[in-house]
């Protein structure tokens, strides 16, 4: 470790964790003297108590994320107010995981997704021509994989409540060229209607509500704690928070199952390892909606469900569950289950009434 020392929040250490270098201002503190040019260690502030400017060794909790090189003067970067700084502040050289950044290499070609995000699209397997529902969609990545799949032949409705977040759906699609994707501003919980009218043409869906039995397959890549999430240095969540995603959640299949053809597929999908999100909503939903049957996946690259709940040994190894400690205690998963994000999927199909 180098004498000089660079601090930054927990949001800028997990992008440095990923391969990212260190813009000016991601810079919380550094120790006084710090010029270009300079080695530097550079630290995570793990609890949020270090005041921008810090001019001192940083006595309270921190983690090591690696060593770079200041790429600016420590008075440039606190001499101005921090949405005036732009640049590089510091470049990492020795980073604690040796993870090339791929911010912006080739973008409109590859779309960055950790594996169990890619393995969802091909679980829910959707086909061209097909009309697919995507309830949570943005920022557009699953979205924009499905529409490959479908080499970009029928339609894929997008939904988002935030017209923000609609609007990083809509580019994306746009920077892949994929004009399959009808991205809208809708609450997911109120997609379905049956007072809608929906186009016999499968390429004029046009925007929701929409009437049951529109849809091949919806996804459902729920809002959820995202506690599978990596790299994590730390977590602000509170219990009542956590707590309150299952409800949400279970808001969202009424809408889903209703819209969903009989025959068709519906896929729900965490970024979360609780018990209650997962096996529990997979437990909620077939003892909800008896038109679901929980089926097999293919691929299956995780491992099976935890006990817990009434769902049998043979349903908990149709559920597909990846944990980012390196895998289940059995033994018996796939070694891509071995170091990825924690992740869940869960497939349905909709049989007769």
């Amino acid at each position: 470790h180098h004498q000089k020392e660079v601090m930054v929040d927990l949001s800028c250490g997990a992008a440095i964790l990923r391969g990212a270098h260190i813009f000016a201002p991601g810079v919380l503190g550094a120790t006084a003297g710090v010029q270009a040019g300079d080695q530097v260690s550079v630290y995570v502030d793990v609890e949020g108590k270090c005041l921008r400017g810090f001019i001192k060794p940083y006595a309270g909790p921190k983690v090591f994320v690696g060593n770079g090189v200041a790429r600016m003067n420590r008075d440039d970067i606190f001499s101005v107010a921090q949405e005036q700084l732009s640049g590089i502040g510091v470049e990492m050289t020795s980073p604690l995981y040796d993870c090339p950044p791929l911010n912006d290499v080739m973008s409109d070609s590859i779309f960055l997704q950790n594996l169990p995000s890619t393995l969802t699209g091909h679980v829910l397997n959707p086909q061209p021509g097909e009309r697919v529902l995507d309830m949570c969609a943005a920022p557009g990545g699953k979205t924009t994989h499905l529409a490959t799949l479908m080499r970009n032949q029928g339609t894929i409705a997008a939904l988002d409540k935030s017209q923000g977040r609609v609007d990083k759906v809509i580019a994306n699609a746009k920077r892949h060229g994929l004009t399959c994707i009808q991205a809208y501003a809708f609450d997911g919980r109120k997609a379905a209607s049956e007072a809608a009218v929906c186009s016999k043409d499968e390429t004029l869906l046009g925007a929701p509500p929409y009437p049951p039995d529109t849809f091949h397959r919806v996804l459902v890549d729920a809002p959820c704690s995202g506690l599978g999430q990596r790299p994590a240095l730390g977590n602000k969540m509170t219990l009542k928070a956590l707590k309150a995603y299952p409800s949400y959640q279970r808001k969202l299949f009424p809408a889903a199952v209703q819209v969903l053809k009989t025959g068709g597929t519906l896929v729900y999908s965490t970024c979360t390892l609780t018990l209650a999100e997962n096996e529990g909503q997979v437990e909620w939903l077939l003892n909800t909606f008896p038109c679901l049957e929980l089926v097999p996946q293919t691929p299956y690259l995780g491992g099976p469900g935890l006990p817990g709940t009434s769902l049998t040994q043979a349903q908990l190894q149709m559920v597909q569950r990846f944990e980012p400690w390196g895998g289940h205690m059995a033994g018996d998963t796939h070694p891509a289950d071995r170091d990825t994000i924690g992740f869940f999927i869960a497939k349905f199909v909709k049989k007769a009434r």
